[in-house]
């Protein structure tokens, strides 16, 4: 197969996956409350890979709570659609996860990471987090980090359990992004 006709076939699968997800939603809708994770992306403007906002997050410590409130939030703020990117919603089962995050990091605007107690566990955030702030020195994207649950100054001075954790995940991984 050429390189046109695999991206036409990704673009294919991520237009049925986002219509599934749009059909899902609109049942549920009729049906009572929709899951909090089952609003679908808003994708704006003529690129459809391009996102306004990417969440980046420690599942575990926030998917099912405050990062599902503010992905709804964004989603259906005001007026104009605002396209978020949000791993459980934007990615297909069985993607290339790793390849297709990072590149959603390059094509967003806001880069939000939500540092929870436990993110420096995650090697994903941490990776997440270190494409994130190389985009914010070459190409100028806007970070916006939010401390969930956590002291700003225990992340800035590694303290307490987040602190521990980073230390933890500091013997597994690569010291150039640590």
């Amino acid at each position: 197969m050429e390189k046109g006709q695999i991206m036409s076939k990704r673009a294919q699968r991520k237009r049925a996956l986002r219509e599934k997800k749009e059909k899902s939603a609109e049942k549920e809708s009729t049906e009572g409350p929709s899951a909090p994770s089952s609003f679908p992306p808003i994708l704006t403007g003529g690129d459809s890979d391009q996102y306004d906002v990417f969440l980046n997050f420690r599942g575990s410590d926030t998917r099912k709570g405050f990062t599902d409130y503010l992905y709804r939030s964004l989603v259906n703020a005001g007026t104009v659609s605002i396209s978020v990117f949000k791993d459980d919603i934007s990615l297909e089962i069985g993607e290339d996860f790793n390849s297709e995050i990072l590149e959603a990091i390059t094509r967003s605007k806001i880069l939000i990471p939500i540092i929870s107690e436990n993110y420096a566990l995650s090697k994903w955030c941490l990776r997440e987090l270190v494409r994130m702030m190389d985009c914010k020195k070459s190409m100028s994207h806007m970070v916006l980090p939010i401390f969930y649950k956590v002291d700003p100054s225990y992340v800035r001075f590694l303290k307490g359990n987040f602190g521990e954790a980073f230390r933890f995940r500091e013997k597994r991984f690569d010291t150039k992004d640590i």
